[in-house]
């Protein structure tokens, strides 16, 4: 350990300290519990959140298997809090588990500074800033594997924190000896037994909603292994950022989710190692290396850019390992600090105070800034969204899903909740994968599937698999509506000789080419086809209910937009033409004003269908109305999309239509 005096009394002083220590880390972590417990349950969002969590919960609910690595552990204890626990929608009762193990997380790492350092405040303030930080308590109340994460990271450093407190020597070559490794062997083999959980639930098929095929081996290690994402990789066929911009981001969020105070603390616990009479300063340069291991490899594998709000949104999520490791170095570092003062000041009680005062305000500082962003007790966005959905649609429709947000908010509140089961729900992209279809076709008892797999050239693989194409499937379900949502597959355009894509909200209608488009009807039918009333903008641009909020804003504009191309491409007489332009036109102007705040596409769009009606000439229109609509519409845009490639032509073109303006008044006043 490298301290001062003989072996015998540094055994001594460490039994001497551990008892007091132990009862007391136990009576602070159990006080801690209760408190964060507290504060996380008050906030928990009643419903489904976005990402990942509708899919876990759908999974857990079902006794499914989750998307790679599987996560059996996190799905088989969800499961039974959905059995257990009396309140609340089934995604509220999976919320309030993660909850409970953010609650442990935070006890842990008290318990790891306490024994330590044998300071409660300094436990307290690692607690409280690592848990109350907006990462951690977002992701900390969510249906998410992340809490489930914390609470492993909390209890490795604990159980080191009891090996560092091992007596004496012997007592700690006893835990080292063969027999002691060969029970440590077993119990990590232990800790993968959930994974037996993968094949079972594989083999049984009885989940409606499941992912991959683990009843083989090569199905196993693929799921496993991640091989469909990337192994050891966030996602397939990403160029993310280099691994400076992510170190850079990492600390740069670690100072904004910690403070600056936390960060120093921290490395002033590791300055204090140079004193040789420090307690424990191999487990503070152990954590330190683990800090640092962790972030390099996190950094080198992260393949997305998260120069995009979303993104940035996904690996940030990852960082809260390493903040709590920061946490715990920092609780430290406050004990040490007070202890180097004490040494020179003399007056511990004073510095006694100060400590706790410290922490206290810090602790209570984290709480006052992020508890308005994340309580979520009225967060309905990803639930209101995905209802609004269904209600859309037609009885007995089939809805091709694509993207996390439609896809896993749409399957929890079908499967979950019950809602509309009437309708089919098929992914899209799962359609592709050669597991998909042998074992889900038989949850679809209402689509019709021309074969084992989709693939845009048809034929028979080596494997014996039938494929078919996008045109076979809706040919051969044509007596049913069929969606997609969000987007379709790029790959397969053999759709196209026989169907368009309609305007449906936020999805899209496949209809037969035979079909002639009624633009009145079609704008009766989808002008209010949602219940939407959340504000444009208001959400954090990195957040699931952002997206949520684009795409049921962007869905107003979207038959807007579908008639107005509609104008610009089809070969049409030109009495239809002027039609089409009109109703573009009124539509745009609709939305526009409706509200203040909106997209800002939107001033674009309207600012060219205004262009189009002045290019008609209609009598009922006033030119000078028009040309100062697109004038104004266009410089709005110009303010607030500067990144927009087109902006120096249209700076260009809106120094034009003034002189045109100006032009038009003066021949008025002549």
């Amino acid at each position: 350990m490298g301290l001062h005096g003989d072996s015998r009394d540094l055994s001594r002083g460490r039994t001497a300290r551990a008892g007091p220590r132990r009862s007391g880390g136990l009576r602070g972590g159990a006080a801690v519990f209760a408190a964060v417990a507290a504060v996380f349950t008050l906030t928990l969002p009643p419903s489904v959140p976005g990402g990942d969590s509708g899919e876990l919960v759908t999974a857990a609910y079902e006794l499914g298997v989750a998307h790679p690595p599987g996560y059996p552990l996190f799905t088989l204890v969800a499961k039974l809090a959905i059995v257990l626990f009396p309140i609340g929608s089934v995604a509220y009762r999976v919320n309030l588990l993660c909850g409970l193990f953010g609650a442990v997380a935070a006890s842990l790492l008290f318990f790891t500074v306490f024994r330590l350092s044998g300071s409660y405040a300094g436990g307290i303030l690692a607690a409280g800033v690592f848990s109350f930080s907006h990462l951690t308590w977002q992701w900390s109340t969510a249906a998410e594997v992340f809490s489930l994460n914390n609470l492993f990271v909390g209890l490795l450093m604990a159980l080191t924190v009891r090996f560092e407190e091992a007596a004496t020597a012997k007592e700690r070559s006893k835990e080292l000896s063969l027999g002691s490794l060969l029970k440590l062997s077993l119990y990590f083999s232990a800790g993968l037994l959930p994974y037996l959980y993968l094949p079972i639930s594989s083999y049984l098929n009885q989940a409606r909603w499941t992912w991959g095929d683990q009843t083989t081996l090569l199905g196993f290690l693929t799921h496993f292994l991640r091989e469909e994402y990337g192994t050891f990789s966030l996602a397939k066929s990403e160029t993310g950022s280099s691994m400076s911009e992510i170190l850079h981001s990492q600390v740069t969020n670690m100072r904004t989710e910690l403070s600056f105070n936390i960060q120093v603390l921290a490395v002033w616990a590791n300055i204090c190692l140079a004193r040789k009479d420090r307690p424990n300063p191999s487990l503070v340069w152990l954590f330190t290396g683990m800090f640092c291991i962790y972030s390099l490899f996190f950094a080198w594998r992260a393949n997305l850019d998260i120069s995009k709000p979303l993104f940035m949104g996904v690996v940030e999520r990852f960082w809260m390992q390493s903040n709590a490791v920061v946490a715990v170095l920092a609780g430290v570092g406050l004990s040490a600090l007070v202890s180097e003062s004490n040494r020179v000041l003399n007056n511990s009680i004073g510095l006694q105070c100060l400590e706790w005062l410290s922490a206290m305000i810090l602790v209570t500082y984290q709480i006052y800034s992020n508890y308005r962003i994340c309580d979520q007790r009225t967060n309905y966005v990803i639930d209101k969204f995905a209802k609004n959905l269904l209600a859309s649609m037609p009885q007995d429709a089939i809805i091709l899903l694509r993207g996390d947000l439609p896809g896993n908010s749409l399957r929890y509140m079908h499967y979950c909740e019950g809602l509309r089961p009437d309708i089919s729900l098929v992914d899209q992209e799962m359609m592709t994968y050669e597991w998909y279809l042998p074992k889900m076709a038989k949850h679809l008892p209402g689509v019709n599937f021309p074969g084992d797999r989709w693939n845009p050239v048809e034929g028979i693989l080596p494997s014996g698999m039938v494929t078919f194409n996008l045109y076979h499937f809706l040919e051969i379900n044509k007596q049913k509506e069929t969606f997609v949502c969000i987007g379709i597959h790029e790959g397969d355009p053999t759709w196209k000789k026989n169907y368009s894509l309609w305007p449906w909200g936020s999805c899209d209608k496949l209809v037969p080419s035979e079909i002639v488009f009624n633009p009145d009807e079609w704008i009766k039918l989808t002008r209010n086809i949602y219940n939407w009333t959340e504000e444009y903008g208001r959400f954090d641009p990195s957040s699931w209910e952002s997206v949520a909020n684009e795409e049921m804003w962007q869905a107003r504009m979207k038959t807007a937009f579908f008639i107005f191309n509609l104008a610009e491409t089809a070969n049409v007489p030109s009495n239809v033409k002027t039609q089409l332009y009109t109703h573009a036109y009124n539509l745009y102007k609709e939305i526009v004003y409706l509200r203040k705040e909106h997209p800002v596409n939107w001033h674009k769009n309207y600012a060219i269908a205004c262009e189009r009606m002045l290019g008609l000439r209609e009598r009922d229109t006033d030119p000078e109305v028009l040309l100062s609509e697109t004038i104004r519409h266009f410089h709005l845009y110009t303010q607030k999309a500067r990144n927009d490639p087109q902006l120096a032509d249209i700076l260009v073109a809106l120094k034009h239509l003034r002189e045109e303006l100006q032009s038009l008044r003066n021949r008025k006043n002549v």
